[in-house]
């Protein structure tokens, strides 16, 4: 379905900020999974639902080998991954042959409603996230929806952002999925401990 123009201005003006990704790293992202074009060019693939978070921060769900290529041209130094069963063996050797941080932290996914989001494991992980001597850094669960949602929420409420722009960001990859328990979580994640993090205001906060 397409949007109109007022409907484009609107989602506009609800985004938090537009993180602009420079055209070398646009041109990377492709649907394909030829490993080469009609040119005889290298063609890239990002993994399910990737995306910019932040400077030296990116989100995706589960990267396969035919996303290998892709991963990396980020120069990655960090990856933390939200599932609990262990790391495949050919993505251990990738993260080996790249010199590439694994930081597991297990949290159960599960499709019941108003299920115990682990707060301990969520900041653990934003320890890592914070810290800027793991960037580049990506964050994945296996969909990159609900685990890598609820992180990445949490890390836009550290940055105060505003509730409805942390919760369109949620839904813009939850899409029909989207749980009230994990913005239920995120809206009651307590921040008081992380004052001394420099805030990156939304859109909201400015009007």
């Amino acid at each position: 379905m397409k949007l109109d123009q007022q409907e484009l201005n609107q989602q506009e003006r609800d985004t938090c900020r537009t993180i602009e990704v420079v055209n070398s790293v646009m041109k990377l992202s492709t649907t394909s999974t030829d490993k080469s074009d009609s040119n005889g060019e290298e063609l890239y693939t990002p993994p399910l639902n990737f995306s910019m978070v932040d400077n030296g921060i990116y989100r995706s769900g589960f990267p396969d080998t035919a996303n290998f290529s892709f991963l990396k041209t980020l120069g990655l130094r960090s990856i933390v991954y939200l599932c609990p069963e262990p790391y495949p063996d050919h993505n251990v050797e990738f993260l080996k042959a790249n010199r590439i941080q694994l930081f597991q932290f297990g949290i159960e996914g599960t499709k019941e409603p108003f299920v115990n989001i682990p707060e301990e494991t969520i900041r653990e992980a934003l320890k890592v996230v914070l810290d800027v001597r793991n960037h580049p850094l990506l964050i994945h669960c296996k969909r990159g929806k609900h685990r890598t949602g609820c992180l990445v929420g949490c890390l836009r409420k550290i940055q105060r952002w505003c509730l409805t722009s942390i919760f369109d960001e949620y839904q813009r990859f939850a899409a029909a999925k989207a749980r009230i328990s994990d913005q239920r979580f995120m809206e009651l994640f307590d921040t008081s401990a992380y004052k001394d993090i420099p805030s990156s205001p939304c859109s909201c906060s400015r009007r």
